[in-house]
């Protein structure tokens, strides 16, 4: 299945819907975090790009992590 692509306008739209419509006591569809844990969850990944809050990776977990990914997309 593939996914959808978040920079068009539509999908862009939903998905600010979707947060939008968040309440602090909504239950998840899947998985087990709480909104706030979800919401800190999705922010690691603008925080590592633009801030300094989080280290970066060293030599091995990035190369361990090229490595997995390369031979994930394989199995497809």
């Amino acid at each position: 299945m593939a996914l959808p692509n978040i920079f068009t306008t539509e999908i862009s739209h939903e998905l600010i819907q979707s947060i939008n419509s968040l309440q602090k006591d909504s239950q998840p569809l899947w998985g087990k975090m709480s909104v706030a844990q979800m919401l800190a969850h999705c922010c690691v990944t603008y925080e590592m790009v633009y801030e300094e809050k989080h280290p970066k990776p060293n030599f091995f977990l990035k190369f361990f992590l090229k490595s997995f990914v390369k031979n994930y997309r394989d199995w497809e």
